[in-house]
């Protein structure tokens, strides 16, 4: 019997999928390493996938 799969998840339109980034903050510790900070996509809060769109019955695409 054949498995059913679920909708693939949609790319977060707004970060394309990229939805973390690492900000370095120009200053470096003791060894040697940058301070940076994580910036996530407000829209999919870090995911890079937005939920899929409810499937309406008899709805033509």
């Amino acid at each position: 019997m054949p498995q059913r799969t679920g909708p693939k998840p949609r790319i977060c339109p707004n970060c394309d999928g990229f939805a973390s980034a690492a900000i370095t903050t120009g200053g470096r510790n003791q060894c040697g390493h940058l301070h940076t900070t994580t910036a996530d996509c407000p829209t999919c809060h870090g995911t890079g996938t937005t939920a899929a769109r409810p499937n309406r019955e008899g709805a033509h695409v």
